[in-house]
C-alpha cells in the first residue's frame, strides 16, 4: 500500500508570499519520504471545517503546476473537482496540460460539487444534486472524447454541446489522464466509478464500511461490463492519529485494510505546514506501510 499526501490548508506564517517556498518543500520533501501522490483541495472557499470562507485558499490547478515544476515523480490531482467549478471543455485542456508539463503526472479527480456557499459567493451556477451528477456523467463523457485523438466532434449532451472537442497537443498520458472518482455514495457516485473511471477515492471510516461500498462497485461493474479489479482503490485517512503524529494507532488502523486491495492511502491532516508534516509523518508511513506488504 502507498501513501499519498493531501494538502488542504494553506495558512502560513510568513502569508501569501511564503506559500511557493512552502509548496515547494513539500514537494521535495514527498519525493524524498517515497510519497506516491499529491494532492490539493479544489474549492472557490475554504470549508467551513477548515477556517471557513476567510481562510486562505489557492486555485486548485494553478497550484498543482507549480507543484509539477517542483518535482518529478509524484502523481498529482485536486481532490476532487466540483463538476460545477469549471466548463467540461475547459477542464479537460486545464488537465490536458498538467499531464504534459509534469510528463504524464495528471490525475482528474472530480465529484459532483457540495458547497453552495462558494458558488454564491461567486455567482456561480449550483443545480440540484441530480442534474449536478447528470453533469458530472457528460462532463466524463467530455473528457474521455476530447481525449481522443479519433474523434473531434461535436458532442450532444442535455447540459452541455461542443461543436469540436479539440485537445492539442494530447496527453502524455495513456491512453488519456488517469481519471478519479471521489465519494461513496451507492446509487449514482459508485455507478459512475463503474461506468468512466480508473480510480476511486473513499472516505477510511472503517474497514468494514469500505468493503461494503467495494461490493457495491463490484455490482456496478458488473452492469457496465467492467472488471472491478481495473480500478484503482484509495481512501482518504483523516483520523486523529494523523493530527497527533501517532504512527502507531495509524499503522493498527490502516492494517484493516490491507486485504481491500487498497492502492493508496491518502493522508489528510487538518493543520500544519505540509512539508514538516510530510518529513515527520508520512515519511515514517511510508515506512510502516512497505512492513505491511
Amino acid at each position: 500500500m502507498r501513501v499519498g499526501v493531501h494538502i488542504n490548508r494553506f495558512e502560513h506564517p510568513g502569508g501569501g508570499p511564503a506559500l511557493g517556498a512552502e509548496l515547494a518543500a513539500a514537494g521535495r520533501a514527498a519525493e524524498a519520504a517515497g510519497v506516491s501522490w499529491l494532492s490539493v483541495m479544489d474549492h472557490y472557499f475554504q470549508m467551513e471545517t477548515n477556517g471557513g470562507a476567510e481562510a486562505p485558499m489557492l486555485e486548485a490547478y494553478t497550484t498543482l503546476g507549480f507543484l509539477a515544476g517542483h518535482t518529478s515523480t509524484v502523481r498529482l490531482g485536486a481532490l476532487v473537482t466540483g463538476v460545477t467549478y469549471r466548463h467540461p471543455g475547459l477542464l479537460a485542456k486545464i488537465v490536458t496540460t498538467l499531464d504534459v508539463l509534469s510528463a504524464g503526472r495528471a490525475t482528474l479527480g472530480i465529484g459532483a460539487a457540495w458547497y453552495d456557499r462558494e458558488h454564491l459567493g461567486l455567482g456561480v451556477e449550483f443545480p440540484p444534486v441530480a442534474e449536478r451528477f447528470e453533469r458530472l456523467d457528460e462532463t466524463l463523457r467530455i473528457c474521455r472524447q476530447m481525449w481522443d485523438p479519433a474523434d473531434n466532434g461535436p458532442f450532444e449532451g442535455r447540459h452541455y454541446r461542443l461543436a469540436e472537442t479539440l485537445c492539442v497537443p494530447a496527453p502524455v498520458s495513456s491512453p488519456h489522464p488517469e481519471i478519479m472518482i471521489g465519494g461513496g455514495g451507492e446509487k449514482k457516485t459508485l455507478r459512475l466509478v463503474a461506468r468512466h473511471a480508473d480510480a476511486c477515492n473513499l472516505f477510511a471510516s472503517s474497514p468494514e464500511e469500505v468493503a461494503h461500498k467495494l461490493d457495491v462497485l463490484r455490482r456496478h461493474c458488473d452492469t457496465e461490463g467492467r472488471d472491478d479489479a481495473a480500478i484503482r482503490r484509495t481512501i482518504l485517512y483523516v483520523g486523529d492519529a494523523v493530527n497527533e503524529g501517532d504512527l502507531d494507532t495509524f499503522t493498527r488502523d490502516i492494517t484493516g485494510y490491507t486485504k481491500l486491495g487498497i492502492d493508496t492511502v491518502i493522508l489528510a491532516p487538518s493543520a500544519g505546514e505540509a512539508a514538516a508534516f510530510i518529513e515527520n509523518f508520512a515519511a515514517p508511513a511510508v515506512q510502516r506501510l512497505a512492513e505491511l506488504d
